[in-house]
């Protein structure tokens, strides 16, 4: 009996991904533990293992494909001693819908063509979210089979028809049921056919040619693109990082009351410490030869910091939900890592009984496979307050949007030479302005002062966190 191998979820929010890469061709055996795929998701490319053992008998979606929805049907399996091409009529059979889902992005009418790359905030969740799936899973094979007037292609297709202006409805598909995929627009474009029909190419040229403007549904994007000149733009896709980022800040802003706490913070004993700290570090023998043990840098003795404010002031560490507040036996802290096209939160967990040691080489490790999209789920997802640092970019302060479930986010400018007064005098001392960006259902005023008191502290007293 065909085995069926579908996109797994590889995260709980996960909704769908890219089928980065297939690592098994047609008529390859594998067996339980073998990997068969890389898959993008928004913040990290993971490998698929196989479950079953079996003989590769059909890639259904193939490497390159964007938006493959959780659960649909991507490769076909044939048992033991099963016939692979019987397995794979069969298996294709049994889900044609499924097997169609990853390549029917965007069902909607021409005219949104061009709102397509352009979509955020809801168009985020739309494309991930309630009505889109349902018409991917229900609709395709009907619409296709009963002659309508919508052309069904893959995004990659009609993206790549756009940009060439090519009229996608005028192209033979030869996907399953007739779906124009990418060789079709390729080979089209290569023989000169299907060109730029005037109504095709005016949907993404929309913010320049006003006579296309009234046919839109939505206006978002053409009234944006009418507020630039013809010519000095280009139109870059939203890739699943920039999507889900943009629809997490929405809701954040639009569900989470933040309020703002700003305290200046003297560094010197914290620097001092620092310098003296790594300067002891023991000597370890490496691939690329003798190395300290750990280098320690000011935004691991932060992250510390954070950990045992939070452990004080446990009230703090907490998360809102509307039947419970969720308070939090450890401090994990997420530390956010620009990485390209985005960032992500990878998270030390346990934060307040480790060492500025472990703390340190356990985040250089998070932060450099973070920005190969090496991360597991595990290590970005979670959490119970998170640092946002750009004091390495030279900014003073700034307010951070708060991350769910966290209820604060720690926002980290420079420090700086200011000057000071101490005892009626004005001197010189190293400081830090930091912002706790904080979510007032979960942790009131005075609570979040308590908690941003505590982190002064302790970074003002670092000796304390080596205890």
């Amino acid at each position: 009996m065909p085995i069926n191998i579908t996109m797994p979820a590889l995260s709980p929010t996960m909704e769908e991904g890219n089928l980065a890469k297939w690592l098994v061709k047609e008529g390859d055996k594998v067996a339980p533990g073998d990997v068969i795929a890389e898959i993008e998701t928004d913040k990290a490319t993971m490998e698929v293992e196989a479950v079953d053992e079996g003989t590769v008998a059909k890639l259904v979606v193939p490497a390159g494909t964007e938006g493959v929805k959780v659960n649909a049907l991507i490769a076909i399996l044939a048992g033991e001693g099963e016939d692979a091409s019987a397995a794979a009529k069969s298996g294709g059979d049994a889900a044609p819908a499924k097997a169609e889902a990853p390549k029917a992005e965007a069902p909607k009418a021409e005219p949104a063509k061009a709102e397509a790359p352009k979509t955020s905030g809801n168009g985020a969740a739309s494309e991930e979210g309630a009505s889109t799936p349902a018409l991917r899973a229900d609709t395709p094979h009907k619409g296709e089979g009963n002659g309508g007037d919508r052309t069904f292609a893959s995004p990659l297709a009609r993206r790549i028809a756009r940009d060439a202006g090519v009229d996608v409805a005028a192209v033979t598909g030869s996907g399953p049921h007739g779906r124009v995929v990418k060789a079709d627009v390729e080979a089209a474009i290569a023989g000169g056919g299907a060109k730029a029909a005037p109504a095709a190419k005016a949907a993404p040229a929309a913010g320049a040619a006003p006579a296309a403007a009234p046919a839109a549904k939505s206006m978002s994007d053409e009234q944006v693109l009418k507020l630039f000149e013809q010519g000095s733009y280009e139109l870059i896709p939203h890739d699943n990082m920039r999507k889900t980022i943009a629809r997490r800040l929405v809701e954040a802003k639009s569900t989470i009351p933040h309020f703002y706490l700003t305290l200046d913070c003297e560094l010197d004993a914290l620097l001092k410490l620092r310098a003296e700290l790594n300067a002891a570090a023991p000597v370890k023998k490496t691939d690329k030869g003798e190395a300290p043990a750990y280098k320690l840098s000011v935004n691991d003795l932060i992250i510390k910091a954070m950990a045992l404010a939070l452990r004080d002031v446990p009230a703090a560490n907490a998360s809102w939900t509307d039947s419970n507040m969720v308070q939090h036996k450890h401090s994990d802290v997420g530390v956010a890592v620009s990485i390209p096209g985005g960032l992500i939160t990878p998270i030390i967990r346990k934060a307040e009984e480790k060492t500025l040691s472990v703390i340190s080489n356990e985040m250089k490790d998070l932060a450099a496979r973070a920005r190969n999209r090496k991360l597991k789920p595990e290590e970005y997802q979670g959490g119970t307050t998170a640092v946002s640092n750009l004091g390495m970019f030279g900014i003073k302060d700034f307010s951070a949007v708060i991350n769910p479930p966290h209820a604060t986010i720690l926002a980290v400018g420079a420090g700086e030479e200011r000057a000071v007064v101490k005892k009626g005098e004005i001197t010189i001392a190293n400081i830090m302005s930091v912002t706790l960006s904080t979510d007032h259902r979960a942790v009131d005023g005075a609570l979040g002062a308590e908690l941003l008191g505590a982190f002064k502290r302790h970074i003002e007293n670092p000796m304390g966190m080596l205890v």
